[in-house]
């Protein structure tokens, strides 16, 4: 595949290929998110940031495997 034919695509479908790049940074920010907290440590006082990365990735999973599904039946 060439880049020609890449940008065609994403032209081709927009909403598709900004889900799929919103969905590739939210992986990174977590992953980065996630190795930052191991290194800081147990989370003794502060927990928030634990809970924001474990919502931030439940509903990451959730959208992927309920609602994009439930919506790719519904098309048909």
């Amino acid at each position: 595949m060439t880049v020609p034919d890449v940008g065609a695509r994403l032209q081709a479908n927009p909403v598709a290929a900004t889900i799929e790049l919103a969905s590739v940074c939210v992986a990174a920010l977590l992953l980065v998110g996630t190795v930052s907290l191991l290194l800081g440590g147990f989370p003794i006082g502060a927990q928030w940031p634990w809970l924001l990365v474990v919502g931030v990735g439940a509903a990451f999973v959730l959208f992927w495997t309920a609602l994009v599904p439930a919506y790719e039946r519904s098309l048909q």
